[in-house]
């Protein structure tokens, strides 16, 4: 058995499955929130990986206030202390009731522990979670097992790749 590297074993989203994904999470969503008629009244996206289903999200449940917390836990591939380097409006947000905040991935869920921390009583979700992650996440669509790395569209470039087993 050949020995893979982490970033072998990888799960490749493409911009379609990323914006087909995205809106089946808007559809688990739609009509959870707790205003009337089961809205939302902000979306925030985790930048930058929640920016995109954030977008795509807040379109499908007509959610026209969409602000961003920047967290930082990544450098490439290594996990670093998290770090919040940019906040929503602290007016808006209270203690999150009634917010929908969006990541694209909840791996070990530290980034949300982190956020969840700031805003309690808010809604989170992920298009994509891995079991580690998992408790502190309310809704996602796929979950992938702990050890895949997953590429998304935003981060590659389409280029030839060897066959597993060589040429």
């Amino acid at each position: 058995m050949i020995e893979r590297l982490p970033h072998e074993k990888g799960f490749h989203i493409s911009w379609d499955q990323i914006h087909r994904d995205s809106r089946a999470l808007a559809w688990r969503l739609e009509q959870q929130g707790p205003l009337a008629g089961g809205a939302w009244k902000a979306v925030v996206a985790i930048t930058r990986g929640g920016m995109v289903p954030a977008c795509i999200i807040a379109r499908e449940l007509n959610v026209r206030v969409v602000d961003t917390i920047s967290v930082k836990s990544y450098d490439n591939q290594t996990q670093e202390a998290t770090e919040v380097l940019k906040s929503p409006d602290p007016v808006m947000m209270g203690d999150g009731e009634g917010v929908l905040v969006i990541d694209d991935l909840v791996d070990s869920g530290k980034t949300l522990e982190v956020v969840r921390a700031l805003y309690p009583k808010a809604h989170f979700a992920t298009v994509y979670a891995k079991p580690k992650g998992r408790p502190m996440v309310d809704s996602f669509i796929t979950e992938v097992s702990q050890d895949t790395w997953i590429f998304f569209p935003w981060d590659m470039a389409l280029q030839y790749v060897e066959p597993y087993r060589g040429v």
